[in-house]
């Protein structure tokens, strides 16, 4: 069978490369006495297969984990008992078995919604940048790409920015965090806030990468969302309550 499992990476973990966190999840699965299905070969190695890397320096209340395992067991037994076995910043806050017929997480995601803290800026200000970011016909980049550096248009990957003082209550549950308490150094006071959608294909934009075709100085950035779009339909790959997100950046706070 396959768990999928929704995590987040929050704190000082954020530093923490892609690598090294499968490394982790590799260990925590093994302590936890879990029946982890393993590849054939000469070199076994855990299925696992992860969601869209998340760029080391950036927090994630959305990030994902699909585990093959040998043998049938509960979602929610699996999650709460490699829980425990995680540092602190990764929590696992909603697993379940996907349908049948789900592609991988890498396939279908379409897009990811980004909060990103602009320092010292105001919210009219942010907004007079974003206007005129979507409305440039083309965003040019400069990525390295083999070797190279070569120049990339960003803009078809915009798919909305706006600017906010801080997010904005009342909305779904998937697309907000609540910024109160200690992040209110990120999100309150000291700033105002980008909310944005970024198109995965095809290919992604970094966070840094969108700041330098603003040219601004982005703060703390953090993913909200995953998003897969199919027949007109746009949903998460798994959906979980604002309270349970919410309460998980609080403990890291």
């Amino acid at each position: 069978m396959i768990v999928r499992m929704r995590f987040t990476k929050l704190g000082k973990i954020r530093w923490t490369s892609h690598r090294d966190v499968a490394r982790m999840w590799e260990r925590a699965l093994r302590r936890a006495g879990l029946p982890v299905a393993y590849t054939q070969g000469f070199s076994p190695r855990p299925e696992l297969s992860f969601g869209l890397a998340l760029p080391t320096g950036c927090e994630s209340v959305a990030e994902y984990l699909d585990v093959s395992l040998a043998t049938e067991l509960d979602a929610r037994d699996v999650a709460e008992r490699v829980g425990g076995q995680l540092p602190a910043g990764i929590e696992v806050v909603r697993a379940a078995e996907p349908e049948p017929g789900t592609g991988s997480l890498q396939e279908e995601v379409t897009s990811c919604t980004w909060e990103i803290s602009v320092p010292g800026a105001t919210r009219s200000r942010l907004a007079g940048v974003l206007v005129a970011a979507m409305s440039a016909g083309s965003l040019p980049v400069r990525r390295e790409r083999k070797g190279r550096f070569v120049s990339d248009d960003v803009r078809p990957s915009l798919i909305a920015l706006r600017a906010v003082d801080r997010v904005p209550e009342g909305e779904s549950t998937s697309r907000r965090i609540a910024v109160d308490g200690a992040d209110q150094a990120h999100y309150g006071e000291r700033g105002a806030v980008l909310a944005a959608e970024l198109a995965t294909r095809p290919r992604g934009v970094r966070p840094i990468e969108l700041a330098q075709v603003l040219e601004i100085e982005f703060g703390l950035a953090r993913r909200t969302c995953q998003w897969i779009e199919r027949g007109g339909s746009k949903f998460e790959p798994l959906e979980v309550e604002a309270a349970v997100a919410t309460a998980a950046v609080e403990r890291v706070s």
